[in-house]
């Protein structure tokens, strides 16, 4: 049975679910993690279209991790009280908040081809959901923590974790060289 939801809480339901993808029947919080992925092909092609550098591309990545934390926070009580649970299947914004931390200053070079892209952000979305299912230490202990920190700090230290993955995958096996990525342009500009 669904809820209604009140025509003041759209945007928190639109918010916390991710556009939605937060209402999955099953696996919400890998379609929440997908959907970040998805959210950030955008902010990728205004960064290609309107010539940034990759440090301006990660700032504005880092004011949507920002954002999601900040709302995260504010609407996890409302989240946890509308859907009964500690930490609400429906609530993904946490996994985009995560998500995208694995983003950061990875070999996306504004220039890349699209195949290149593409492989990168699938390595990092396995990454990611590898190290969010894991609770790697001190993952699982964050859970602890009340209302929306709780369901948000677990998902930070798995994004964490999987920029670390990353940058281990990409500099020191060949991955970066197969896909024609030079070491140098590594959280680089693009020229």
């Amino acid at each position: 049975m669904r809820r209604e939801v009140a025509p003041g809480d759209w945007f928190k339901v639109l918010t916390i679910t991710v556009l939605g993808s937060g209402f999955a029947p099953f696996a919400s919080g890998s379609w929440g993690s997908l959907a970040a992925v998805l959210l950030y092909l955008p902010l990728l092609l205004a960064a290609r279209t309107l010539g940034w550098s990759a440090g301006s591309l990660a700032g504005l990545t880092a004011v949507g991790i920002l954002l999601a934390c900040i709302w995260s926070i504010q609407f996890g009580e409302w989240a946890i009280a509308r859907f009964g649970r500690k930490d609400p299947k429906q609530f993904v914004l946490d996994e985009f908040a995560g998500q995208w931390i694995a983003l950061l200053w990875l070999p996306i070079v504004i220039d890349a081809g699209w195949a290149t892209v593409a492989a990168v952000l699938f390595v990092q979305l396995f990454f990611f959901r590898l190290t969010d299912v894991l609770k790697v230490p001190p993952a699982a202990q964050f859970e602890r923590l009340p209302a929306g920190w709780g369901v948000l700090f677990d998902d930070l230290a798995a994004g964490v974790y999987a920029l670390l993955l990353g940058h281990l995958f990409w500099r020191f096996l060949p991955a970066a060289e197969w896909l024609g990525l030079p070491l140098s342009d590594f959280g680089g500009s693009a020229g």
